[in-house]
């Protein structure tokens, strides 16, 4: 059997094919361009983010904090505009937010030294709390027009700008890891940050960028949310984390950093929306689906792990047979 079939993103395609074709059983609307369109619309934010975790876990780190980051921009854009504040205005102090958030978490990670989990969970506490303080129990809506449309409706016939945003960062994230310097150190710092050191790679800068993108990206997304919504709580965007770092180490990233595809996690994607679509068509709940998906991302830690294990066992039982024949 080749390496090509034994790879993880062909049996990521496997069950893709396999939950398209239950999914077309289920109901004969599925294939349908609308219901296609839907798939990603009630998605994508979380898979513009998990863009974002993608380099953020193969540099070894996390980023706990990006649905809180989701909310906090959020919730300031609505605050913003609550208070009177020129829109554009708004907009642009969001983004400075998230992209502040990211720095936070990039220094305390870079420069001070401490593990991401931690300070990226407390960054998942302090900026929901921050969230929480802005709108207390309100819900704010009533934004310009034109910035509902952008998230209800399509900008090129049906397909919608959050869409066609999603497609750009696929490119510009399969360029960065594939055919950028940036790329390779991103790779080399997640299989040993010392090794990339000695090397003479800036370590310390190439983390607190890859933390200040996803602070900007995440605080995008909550913009984009805000506007599918058309109104904004201090708990918009809870929980979306679990959804985003389980699409990626489903796609095959490595939770210790160093290895993963692009071409994994993009068909990780569309194995949860299909799924997440699938359940919905036969009256699955939320948090049914949740629970589902939070058993993928156990999953998606231990498999890789067992077949490491069953791979390096085989390694050894083979090297054992050719030196007995030897």
């Amino acid at each position: 059997m080749t390496r090509k079939l034994l790879s993880w993103e062909a049996l990521l395609l496997f069950i893709l094919i396999v939950v398209v074709l239950i999914n077309v059983n289920l109901s004969p609307f599925y294939l349908g361009l609308n219901n296609q369109i839907n798939l990603f619309q009630l998605s994508i934010e979380k898979i513009i983010v998990a863009l974002a975790m993608t380099l953020i876990i193969i540099n070894a780190e996390i980023d706990l904090s990006v649905a809180s980051v989701m909310g906090l921009a959020a919730c300031t854009l609505a605050y913003l505009h609550a208070h009177e504040q020129p829109f554009v205005l708004s907009l642009a102090v969001s983004l400075l937010i998230g992209a502040a958030a990211g720095a936070f978490n990039g220094f305390w990670v870079a420069y001070a030294g401490l593990p991401s989990l931690v300070v990226t969970l407390a960054g998942l506490i302090g900026y929901r709390g921050l969230a929480l303080v802005l709108l207390e129990d309100e819900s704010i809506g009533g934004f310009p027009e034109w910035f509902n449309q952008v998230g209800q409706q399509g900008l090129m016939g049906s397909v919608p700008f959050s869409l066609l945003l999603f497609g750009l960062g696929v490119v510009v994230v399969w360029v960065v890891l594939q055919r950028s310097e940036n790329g390779r150190y991103i790779y080399v710092i997640g299989n040993s940050a010392d090794v990339a050191r000695y090397s003479g790679v800036n370590v310390k800068r190439v983390k607190m960028a890859l933390f200040v993108a996803s602070g900007l990206v995440s605080a995008l997304a909550g913009i984009l949310l805000a506007a599918r919504l058309g109104a904004v709580r201090g708990s918009t965007a809870q929980g979306f984390e679990l959804d985003i770092i389980t699409m990626v180490l489903l796609g095959g990233v490595s939770i210790f950093g160093g290895s993963g595809t692009l071409t994994g996690v993009v068909l990780s994607i569309l194995i949860i929306l299909n799924l997440r679509n699938g359940l919905s068509l036969v009256n699955i709940s939320g948090n049914t689906q949740t629970g589902i998906i939070g058993l993928l991302l156990i999953l998606s830690v231990l498999i890789p792990n067992w077949l490491a294990s069953a791979q390096s066992w085989w390694a050894r039982r083979q090297e054992s047979a050719a030196q007995v024949s030897g």
